[in-house]
């Protein structure tokens, strides 16, 4: 009977012992099963990352921290570069040596086209679910390259004439027709001239919207391939902006803008001219009233035609904020799925400071509310819609970064006084042929 118990007990004790084994067995499959290694081999969690020139805190890092929350198993760490020359350097040198981005920004035609070159643009048309000319509309395909797309076109870009609607008000003037002219301008700029206060002020990166817009419409080049840079309406742009320099002397001389650094944003804001040509840009600090309060008033207008029978003219605009995949990214896929939920809409904390998203998926109002935040009595809404929001025949600056600087030297002169307007023509005809013929394709 006891041999009987103890072979019981026996049987039972190695029945426990099989148990607990098998259930540790199953219990760590389960757990290796359930390891957040285990869940990572399932699903790898990737990177991406994104440079741009926009410092993080005004808008890319909200960006990217909505995109993550919602993510877990794309992230995206953005770095931000400096857009100029330098800071473009940084970013080829980082493309080339293969330092681990993903994607970046284009701001300027002549740099995505230096970077296709280079290899380090990817074709965009190897993805077939997002039609860019539809989604961003016909100005898009002012950055094609080759006829192709290297990068997805996110915001638009608008430049306009920013006003002091208090001294409109006081002068007795209207805010402008969209189609007013050069002549409108040098007229509000006499009168709103008063003091110290200048009527008109233009962004220093701006001089060349009312030469662009002209020329733009008529063809920078001819049907034969040379150059147009010196078509009737730009001759008639360069003599109104000398006019309001040296004979109304409604705005600053280039020269004194140029030495001095003419503050021309806080300027505007601080009441020291009535009119300012600028970008969207400006936003940034008009809405920062801490370091820029003022009283009054800010309303809108186009940056005018060059004549009233111009039909050709064009706005400066168009689109910015090229993004493109490097090719050499191991996350193409996963890159190009950001890349299309930030244009549709993602990017909209950058409204903020005045980046206004391009698509048609975007919410407008929604934009217009970031954008002006809880400013909006400070602005002229019916104008802003018109103008900042408003569709008109626009152009991308396609001039190769060479002539560009040429004709500036060329046009420096001439409000400088230091040479008369046929030589500036004939100079920066000269220049822009010079270069057809040393780059003919």
């Amino acid at each position: 009977m006891m041999n009987m118990k103890k072979t019981t007990l026996s049987l039972l004790s190695a029945a426990v012992v099989l148990g607990v084994t098998a259930g540790c067995g199953s219990s760590g499959e389960n757990a290796a099963k359930n390891s957040p290694a285990a869940s990572s081999e399932a699903k790898k969690a990737v990177t991406l990352t994104m440079w741009g020139g926009v410092p993080a805190e005004a808008g890319p890092q909200l960006v990217v921290d909505n995109w993550n929350a919602k993510n877990p198993d794309i992230q995206v760490k953005y770095e931000r570069f400096v857009n100029d020359d330098a800071g473009n350097l940084k970013l080829d040198t980082a493309l080339t040596t293969n330092q681990g981005i993903d994607l970046y920004v284009n701001y300027t035609l002549s740099f995505l086209s230096k970077r296709v070159d280079a290899g380090t643009a990817l074709d965009l048309s190897e993805f077939k679910d997002y039609n860019i000319d539809d989604k961003m509309g016909t100005d898009a395909k002012d950055w094609k390259v080759k006829d192709k797309y290297y990068g997805l076109p996110t915001k638009k870009n608008v430049s306009f004439v920013w006003l002091n609607k208090n001294a409109l008000d006081e002068a007795g003037l209207a805010v402008p027709a969209l189609d007013w002219t050069m002549a409108d301008l040098q007229q509000y700029a006499t009168k709103l001239k008063k003091g110290t206060r200048w009527g008109f002020t233009e962004h220093i990166s701006g001089y060349p919207n009312f030469f662009d817009g002209a020329s733009a419409g008529a063809g920078f080049t001819k049907a034969d391939g040379t150059s147009n840079l010196d078509e009737p309406t730009v001759r008639k742009a360069y003599e109104a902006m000398f006019d309001m320099m040296h004979n109304d002397k409604s705005m600053p001389l280039l020269g004194e803008q140029m030495t001095s650094k003419m503050p021309t944003d806080s300027m505007f804001l601080k009441g020291e001219t009535a009119m300012l040509g600028a970008g969207e840009f400006i936003f940034r600090s008009s809405n920062n009233m801490k370091d820029f309060p003022r009283d009054f008033k800010i309303a809108f207008a186009t940056v005018p035609k060059v004549t009233k029978e111009q039909s050709n003219f064009k706005y400066p605009g168009g689109l910015g904020d090229v993004i493109s995949i490097n090719p050499n990214s191991k996350n193409k896929e996963q890159a190009w799925k950001f890349l299309k939920w930030y244009a549709d809409g993602g990017m909209m904390p950058l409204a903020a400071g005045g980046r206004i998203p391009s698509s048609k998926d975007a919410n407008v109002e929604e934009a217009i509310k970031l954008l002006l935040g809880d400013n909006e009595k400070t602005y002229d809404v019916d104008s802003l819609k018109k103008v900042v929001f408003g569709k008109f025949p626009t152009y991308t600056a396609t001039l190769p970064q060479q002539v560009v600087d040429a004709r500036r030297e060329e046009y420096e002169k001439y409000f400088l006084k230091a040479q008369s307007l046929d030589d500036t023509l004939k100079n920066s005809v000269k220049r822009h042929n010079d270069y057809l013929s040393k780059n003919k394709k």
